[in-house]
């Protein structure tokens, strides 16, 4: 198998855990959207559990890219930071999907423990770049840093959330312009 077939098992695969989470990954389904046997998906996952593993560290390793890349084109951490919600975004707009390691931290006591750790690596690339722009962009400093970091990933992870419920990503929009009123993001 290539590394081509497992380029878009990891792909079909993160779409679904988007939509469903851990549980709803299914290798007989996957192979069904990625056209090939369900057998040969072991070939580069011996379980679910490796194959939502490396899907969630994928995810993270991806996201930290577009994270960095965010803060580089917007040449002001301010900026950065004002825009940082769009990246949760982005997965509503996707048939109303979810960040994939906010649906699978919901389902955390079901996960075997190597994608708990992907999953909580995802949040940390997370609180380390909002900490990073927080500092840069002198929004807050010292011991205060890191807790509005959390608060922030958690409000803008929650918002989503909220708007998931509902199918109707106005409400994600409501929800990031009445934190940017609150003050907790930058207008």
């Amino acid at each position: 198998m290539s590394t081509d077939s497992r380029e878009k098992i990891l792909t079909a695969a993160r779409l679904v855990a988007q939509a469903h989470g851990y549980n709803g990954l299914n290798f007989r389904d996957l192979a069904e959207d990625v056209g090939i046997r369900a057998a040969s998906i072991y070939h580069h996952f011996p379980s679910k559990a490796s194959l939502a593993e490396a899907v969630a560290k994928r995810y993270w390793e991806d996201f930290a890219v577009v994270l960095e890349d965010l803060l580089a084109k917007s040449h002001d951490p301010v900026v950065a930071l004002r825009r940082y919600p769009e990246t949760f975004r982005w997965a509503l707009e996707n048939e109303n999907r979810m960040c994939l390691s906010g649906f699978m931290a919901a389902e955390y006591d079901d996960l075997p423990e190597t994608v708990r750790k992907e999953v909580q690596t995802f949040t940390d690339v997370n609180v380390a770049w909002l900490s990073k722009v927080l500092s840069a962009a002198k929004v807050v400093s010292g011991k205060k840093v890191e807790p509005r970091a959390r608060a922030i990933f958690a409000a803008v992870a929650g918002a989503q959330l909220l708007a998931r419920s509902r199918a109707d990503i106005t409400v994600y929009d409501a929800v990031i312009n009445s934190y940017r009123a609150a003050g907790l993001l930058p207008e």
